[in-house]
Order: structure tokens, then sequence, then C-alpha cells
């Protein structure tokens, strides 16, 4: 299983690209695919779902 499986499960369920996510944040969609390469802190993981949160609300 791939670290932060929970998260990319999140993005792909909810058909968000992971730039979305990264420019909710407020970082390069580089740098939100390196956070996604070993098991985020509890700050960014909370901050990563904050954002797929507010994606999700938003209107297509």
């Amino acid at each position: 299983m791939k670290a932060n499986q929970e998260i990319r499960d999140q993005i792909f369920f909810n058909r968000l690209k992971n730039w979305q996510v990264a420019s909710e944040i407020g970082i390069t969609d580089g740098r939100f695919s390196v956070w996604l390469r070993t098991e985020l802190s509890p700050e960014r993981k909370e901050r990563v779902l904050k954002a797929i949160e507010s994606l999700t609300k938003q209107p297509q």
C-alpha cells in the first residue's frame, strides 16, 4: 500500500486532480507530489483534508 492511500483515494473518489488540491493548499503540484511520497504529518494531513472538503463543496 502506498503512503497516504486514504488521501489518494479521496482525491480519486471526488474526481479531483492533485494540482487542484495543491492549489487550494497554496503549494505547487510538484511539492504536493513530494508530500504524498511519505506519510503526512497530522498538520499537513489536516490541511489536505480541508482542501479536499473545500473543493468538493465548490460548484463545478
